[in-house]
């Protein structure tokens, strides 16, 4: 997708404004930032334990891969304030109806095909930090477009408070799933359930980790 190169610039800004608080003033640690492709279409598809999410995980592939942009789905509330919703489509966001928004679907799809693209496939936050059920639509996603999908465990950033200092978290990116032998199934519900379940699998090992 073409991205102008004075966006892609205000994003690693955005970006290190972020990454200074995150990793200096407080302990945010990153893993695995070597299972990153440099290319191609990706699904970054991660645990939801907090607000802090949605920028921390974008900056973390920042500085592995500079000028790459993350794309992400978020709920259509979030831009209901013109400046707010002007500053998250800047950084990649853009909005999702509640319930079957086909448009944004098909957005999500294209997306794929070439670029990097975060998702939480819970579809909700967990702020205790324990890991939900995974969303079947991820996996009817990941089996029509398949993408390169790295399993991405937070943990930690659901106990931050704003401001604060020497907070400890981790972002932990797993090494890409395969799925070629769940490809080779019909194209039908329990199929999509099966590729949710290895890839929340994949989730719960790199949170196990990080234990």
């Amino acid at each position: 997708m073409q991205v102008s190169i004075l966006r892609r610039y205000w994003v690693m800004f955005s970006a290190s404004i972020i990454a200074f608080y995150a990793q200096i003033i407080n302990r945010l640690k990153v893993i695995g930032g070597e299972h990153l492709p440099e290319e191609g279409g990706v699904l970054l598809a991660a645990n939801h334990i907090s607000g802090y999410d949605t920028v921390f995980l974008p900056t973390a592939v920042f500085f592995q891969h500079p000028f790459q942009m993350v794309w992400a789905p978020a709920k259509e509330e979030l831009f209901e304030h013109w400046l707010l919703g002007a500053f998250y489509r800047s950084l990649g966001a853009f909005p999702v109806k509640r319930g079957r928004d086909v448009r944004a679907g098909k957005y999500l799809g294209q997306l794929l095909q070439t670029e990097k693209v975060m998702l939480f496939p819970e579809g909700t936050r967990n702020k205790d930090g324990k890991l939900g059920k995974g969303n079947r639509g991820v996996g009817k996603l990941i089996y029509d477009h398949r993408p390169v999908v790295i399993p991405t465990a937070l943990t930690g950033i659901n106990l931050w408070r704003f401001p604060g200092f020497g907070q400890r978290g981790a972002i932990n990116f797993g090494a890409p799933l395969d799925f070629s032998d769940l490809y080779e199934l019909e194209d039908c519900k329990a199929t999509h359930l099966l590729i949710v379940e290895r890839l929340m699998a994949g989730i719960a090992a790199g949170l196990a980790a990080d234990q």
